[in-house]
């Protein structure tokens, strides 16, 4: 057996890495999926034990094996561990946290416009108070005015009528009398 098969190669080092796997339920279920592969393509026990044999008689090829190994070791980590994340991660990470800062700065802006607001909305319900009060106190000085105009109407027009009516009998009361007062004199 001086040249490995693929198939066996690549189903010795899923093996070897999910052994070695730091997660025990995933392990256990990597191996189980393992075990119907190795099924379904006829690979028997004798034959990986023949293949680390091989790859222990040749280190030159083991190394290799296990450099391939190492290679899917550290994608797996990579998915997983954050200081060995890939470029496209770390770059949208750096986005989101980008948009996140960006997202904090809109708050912080927008509660400070909420403030301004609601100082201007507090001014305008004073000056609306003010002006309510005086609107009130104008109205209440129009109507004290109204009501003095109104007396004074009233007693102009009664003291208008009093000596209108005074004056009307002044006048025909002083006629009879200067024609009784001639008529006695005459006769």
């Amino acid at each position: 057996m001086s040249e490995f098969d693929p198939k066996e190669v690549k189903l010795l080092s899923d093996i070897l890495a999910l052994v070695l796997e730091d997660q025990v339920g995933q392990s256990t279920a990597a191996l189980e999926t393992l075990r119907r592969r190795a099924q379904r393509n006829s690979t028997t026990g004798g034959a990986l034990k023949n293949l680390f044999q091989t790859l222990a008689a040749d280190p030159g090829r083991a190394q290799g094996a296990a450099a391939s190994a190492r290679t899917r070791a550290s994608s797996s980590r990579a998915r997983s561990d954050k200081p060995d994340m890939p470029d496209t991660y770390r770059t949208q990470l750096r986005e989101m946290a980008d948009s996140i800062n960006r997202l904090d700065r809109d708050l912080r802006t927008i509660r400070a416009q909420n403030e301004s607001l609601k100082a201007q909305l507090y001014l305008t319900q004073q000056s609306r108070a003010e002006l309510q009060t005086h609107l009130a106190s104008m109205q209440l000085s129009s109507r004290v005015s109204r009501k003095i105009t109104i007396v004074a109407t009233v007693m102009a027009g009664l003291l208008t009528g009093i000596a209108g009516t005074e004056f009307f009998h002044v006048l025909y009361s002083a006629s009879p009398r200067a024609a009784i007062s001639d008529t006695r004199a005459v006769g």
